[in-house]
C-alpha cells in the first residue's frame, strides 16, 4: 500500500503539470477505490477522480454490495467491462475476418448471459456502465445489449469506450449511448489500421464526427497509460488529425475532424456530462467548482502545428493553486 500511495502522489504531480484537474480511471479494484477515497479524506491527494470499478467477479460483487457513491473529490458510480481486445494485436472482435488474417475475427471476452445479468443488476442499482469495444462486432454486441436493458432511455449515461470500428448500419444505435473516444488512437493506428481491416471498413473507423452528429456529444480522453498523459496531444489529434511530424499532409480521414470548439467541449463540458458532472464542472461559470488551467498559448487560435507544444502554466482545483 505504501508503494501505491507514493505512486498516486507522484502521478498526481504529473497530471497537475499537464493541466489536468480531474481524471477518469477505468477499471479499478474496490480496494484501490477505497484507498483513493481515504487519501482524499486525509488531504494527501487532491485531484478529482472518477473511479470505474472493474467489471470482473469477485470485484463486481463487492462493488454491488457497496453501491454507487460520490464524495466531493471522488465519483464511484461506474463499472468498466471489456468486450474485446485491441486492433494492433488482432484481438478486436470483427464481424468479418481480418483483411491481413482471413481465418481470424478476434475475440469476444464476455459470456453473453453473465454480461447481461451483470448489466441488469448494474441498471437496478443505478450504476453507469462503460464497456471497452474496439471492433465492429464488439460495438454491435454491446449497443444491442445496452439498448435492450435501457429500453430507449439513457439517464444512466451508459457509454462505449473507444468505439473504434463501427459497421455503417450501427451508427444510429449510438443515438442513446455516449461515445467515449480517445483521438490519439486515430493518429497512432493510422499507419497500419487499413492493413488490418481494409479500405471499406476504415470508413466507419475513428469516425469521431459521425459519432458526434449521432449522439450530439463526444467525451474525449487521452487513454493514458496506453497513450501519453498530455491532453494537448489529444486536442491536436482530434482537431488536426495528424501526427506530431505533420503527417499526413491533409490530415488522416479529415472528414472526421472535430472543430477546435467541439474538441474543447469534448475535453471539458461533454466529458463532465459523461460523468454526471456538468453542473459542477466542465466550464468556468458562477456557482461551479473553480477547477481551471492556465495555458501558455491560445489553443483555439494558434497555428494547428503548434498545438502539441502547449504547456500548462498553472492548474487550480477548488480555487487552490496546485501547480
Amino acid at each position: 500500500t505504501k508503494l501505491k500511495i507514493s505512486a498516486l502522489i507522484e502521478a498526481e504531480k504529473h497530471l497537475f503539470a499537464r493541466g489536468l484537474t480531474s481524471i477518469v480511471d477505468a477499471g479499478l479494484d474496490v480496494s484501490d477505490i477505497q484507498l483513493i477515497d481515504s487519501l482524499h479524506k486525509s488531504g494527501t491527494l487532491s485531484i478529482r477522480v472518477v473511479a470505474m470499478a472493474s467489471g470482473t467477479h469477485p470485484n463486481l460483487d463487492s462493488t454491488f454490495a457497496i453501491g454507487p457513491f460520490v464524495t466531493d473529490r471522488l465519483i464511484a458510480r461506474s463499472l468498466k467491462f471489456y468486450m474485446d481486445g485491441s486492433l494492433g494485436s488482432r484481438g478486436a472482435a470483427l464481424l468479418e475476418p481480418y483483411t491481413d488474417r482471413p481465418d481470424h475475427k478476434g475475440f469476444i471476452f464476455q459470456d453473453p448471459d453473465v454480461f447481461y445479468n451483470d448489466l441488469t443488476r448494474a441498471d437496478e442499482l443505478g450504476f453507469q456502465v462503460a464497456t471497452h469495444c474496439i471492433g465492429d462486432s464488439a460495438v454491435r454486441n454491446v449497443l444491442n445489449i445496452y439498448n435492450d436493458i435501457l429500453g430507449g432511455h439513457n439517464d444512466k449515461r451508459w457509454r462505449i469506450e473507444h468505439a473504434q470500428i463501427i459497421a455503417p448500419e450501427d451508427f444510429t444505435l449510438f443515438e442513446n449511448i455516449i461515445p467515449s473516444i480517445q483521438p490519439t488512437h486515430a493518429t497512432s493506428d493510422m499507419y497500419w489500421a487499413e492493413d488490418r481491416i481494409g479500405k471499406e471498413r476504415m470508413k466507419g473507423a475513428y469516425a469521431y464526427k459521425d459519432l458526434l452528429n449521432i449522439y450530439g456529444k463526444v467525451a474525449l480522453g487521452t487513454d493514458f497509460p496506453v497513450e501519453q498523459v498530455n491532453p494537448f496531444l489529444t486536442f491536436y489529434a482530434a482537431a488536426i488529425r495528424k501526427d506530431t511530424d505533420g503527417y499526413p499532409e491533409g490530415g488522416f480521414q479529415i472528414e472526421n475532424v472535430l472543430s477546435r470548439e467541439e474538441t474543447l467541449k469534448g475535453m471539458t463540458i461533454w466529458a463532465a456530462y459523461s460523468n454526471f458532472e456538468e453542473n459542477e464542472k466542465g466550464s468556468i461559470e458562477v456557482g461551479k467548482l473553480a477547477d481551471f488551467t492556465m495555458l501558455n498559448q491560445d489553443i483555439m487560435t494558434i497555428d494547428g502545428a503548434n498545438i502539441p507544444t502547449t504547456k500548462a502554466t498553472a492548474t487550480y482545483i477548488n480555487g487552490e493553486k496546485v501547480y
